[in-house]
C-alpha cells in the first residue's frame, strides 16, 4: 500500500471538485483530484451540456419547421439521430479536452479511482490512500425513481434518455421539474407526442406561480399534455410499449417513461458517516462556510442540501478553496443563485418567489410587477411571448426576478445582481437598455416600479 500527502485531497470531478481543485491549485496548493469516471463528472458528460446541445438542435428543427412564418423557405424533414448523436458527443469531447488541459497546467495529480473516505482526512482508491491537510466531498448526485420503480427497458432515466437510438413517438414524462420539462420540450420539438406526470398543482412548482401558469400554457399552445394534482400509481412495459397508471384510475401509453423525479446525493457506501460526519436523508450537513463536523473536512455540490446547479457548485467549490487558503470569501445563500430552465420557452429566475416574499415580509409589504414580452420589439422578432416579474419590498430593494421567454436565460444575471446588491427599482431605471433587446422588458419592470413606465400604463 503506497500513501501519498497533499495539501487537498478532493473526492469527486465534477462541477464542484473540480473547481475547487482549480482554485487551490492556482493559491499554490498541491492538489489531488480522485475522480472513478471523468473529470467534469454529471455536468459535461451526462447532464448540463449534453442536454442543452439537444435544447439547441431543438430550437434549429422548430426553426425549420416555422421558417415560412419569417419569409425563408425551408423544410423540416427529420432528425437524424447519429448526425445528432455526433453533434452533441463533440460538444462533449471539446469541452472535456479543454477541461483535461487546464486541470493538467494547475499541476493537479488526478486519480482515476473509486475513493472512499477515511478517519483523519485520508481517501482510500483501492490500496492506496492519499491524505490531505485538507479534504473537499465532491461526490455528486444520481437519477432518483420511486419505490418499486425500476430503471430499465423502456423505463428511462435522464441518462439513458440521451443515448436512446430512435426519437420516440410517444413519451410519459413523470416529474414536471427541470428535467422533465427540458426532455418534453426537446421531445416535442422533435415530432413526439409528449405527456407530463407531475403529483403537485404546477409544471416547474418551485418557481413563481406566475412562470409556472406561463409555461403552461406555453406547452399547451405546443401540443405538450400534462397531468397535475394526482401521483402517479404503477408502470408496466413489455416489447411494444409502457403503460403508466396514475392513482385516479387514469392510464397512458408510451413507448418510453422517462422518471424525472429529482437527483439524490451520491454518498452512500463511501465511508463518510464512519469517519465521523453528519448525513441526512443522504445529504451531507455543513455549516454556511461548507464545513463538516470532522475538522478540515468540507463538502459541497448536490451532496449539500439546496440547489443541485452546477454553478452553485463551481462557487462553493472556490468558496472552500479560498477558506483553506486561509481567505474570507462571501457566501453566496442558495436565493442568490440564477435559476435557468432551458425549454422552449426557457424559464430564469433569481431571488424570492411573490409568494415566499409575503411569507417573508407581509403582504402589505410587497410589491410585484409583471411586464408582458409582447411589448417587447425584440421578442416580437424572434416570435416568442412570456413575461418579466420583478417583485421588491414596498419602498425598498429588488427581492425576486422571474422570466419566462425564449432566451430570457441569458438576461437573469442582471436579475441576480438586482437582488445581491439589493438594488432599488429607482436605483436602476436610469440605467439604459439596448435597443431593440430582451433586457429592455426588465428596464420596463423596473421603470413602472419606480413610478415612471415607458412603454406600459
Amino acid at each position: 500500500m503506497a500513501e501519498q500527502q497533499f495539501d487537498v485531497v478532493v473526492l469527486g470531478g465534477g462541477s464542484g471538485g473540480y473547481a475547487a481543485a482549480l482554485r487551490a491549485a492556482e493559491l499554490g496548493k498541491s492538489v489531488a483530484l480522485i475522480e472513478k469516471d471523468k473529470v467534469g463528472g454529471t455536468c459535461l458528460h451526462r447532464g448540463c451540456i449534453p442536454t442543452k446541445a439537444l435544447l439547441h438542435a431543438a430550437e434549429v428543427a422548430d426553426a425549420a419547421r416555422e421558417s415560412a412564418g419569417f419569409g425563408v423557405r425551408a423544410t423540416f424533414e427529420g432528425v437524424d439521430v447519429e448526425g445528432l448523436r455526433a453533434y452533441r458527443e463533440g460538444i462533449v469531447a471539446k469541452k472535456y479536452k479543454g477541461l483535461q488541459g487546464l486541470v493538467k497546467a494547475r499541476g493537479i495529480t488526478v486519480v482515476d479511482g473509486e475513493g472512499r473516505l477515511e478517519p483523519d482526512r485520508a481517501v482510500r482508491v483501492g490500496d492506496d490512500l492519499y491524505r490531505g491537510v485538507d479534504v473537499v466531498l465532491a461526490t455528486g448526485s444520481y437519477s432518483r425513481s420511486l419505490p418499486g420503480l425500476e430503471i430499465g427497458g423502456r423505463i428511462i432515466a435522464s441518462e439513458q434518455a440521451l443515448a436512446l437510438e430512435e426519437i420516440p413517438d410517444r413519451v410519459v414524462i413523470l416529474g414536471g421539474g427541470v428535467i422533465g420539462v427540458e426532455f418534453a420540450s426537446v421531445w416535442r420539438s422533435f415530432g413526439a407526442e409528449v405527456t407530463i406526470v407531475e403529483a403537485l398543482d404546477h409544471l416547474v412548482p418551485n418557481e413563481d406561480a406566475a412562470l409556472s401558469k406561463g409555461l403552461e400554457r406555453a406547452f399547451r399552445r405546443r401540443g405538450i399534455a400534462f397531468s397535475l394534482g394526482v401521483r402517479f400509481a404503477s408502470a408496466t412495459q413489455d416489447a411494444d410499449g409502457v403503460v403508466v397508471t396514475l392513482e385516479d384510475g387514469t392510464t397512458y401509453q408510451a413507448d418510453n417513461l422517462l422518471v424525472a423525479v429529482g437527483r439524490g446525493p451520491a454518498t452512500a457506501g463511501l465511508g463518510f458517516e464512519e469517519a465521523g460526519l453528519t448525513i441526512d436523508r443522504g445529504f451531507v450537513i455543513v455549516d454556511e462556510r461548507l464545513r463538516t463536523g470532522v475538522d478540515h473536512v468540507w463538502a459541497v455540490g448536490d451532496i449539500v442540501p439546496g440547489l443541485q446547479l452546477a454553478h452553485r457548485g463551481f462557487q462553493q467549490g472556490i468558496l472552500v478553496a479560498e477558506q483553506i487558503n486561509g481567505e474570507s470569501p462571501v457566501v453566496v445563500p442558495d436565493s442568490h443563485v440564477p435559476r435557468v430552465t432551458y425549454s422552449s420557452p426557457e424559464v430564469a429566475s433569481v431571488g424570492l418567489t411573490e409568494a415566499q416574499a409575503v411569507a417573508e415580509h407581509g403582504q402589505d409589504a410587497i410589491v410585484a410587477y409583471e411586464y408582458n414580452l409582447a411589448g417587447n420589439g425584440k421578442s416580437e422578432i424572434i416570435g416568442t411571448g412570456g413575461l418579466v416579474k420583478v417583485v421588491r419590498a414596498k419602498d425598498g430593494p429588488v427581492l425576486g426576478v422571474h422570466l419566462l421567454g425564449d432566451r430570457v436565460g441569458e438576461l437573469i444575471t442582471e436579475g441576480q445582481l438586482a437582488v445581491g446588491w439589493e438594488a432599488h427599482p429607482e436605483d436602476i431605471a436610469p440605467f439604459v437598455h439596448a435597443h431593440p433587446t430582451q433586457s429592455e422588458a426588465l428596464g420596463e419592470a423596473f421603470l413602472a416600479l419606480a413610478g415612471k413606465p415607458l412603454h406600459a400604463l
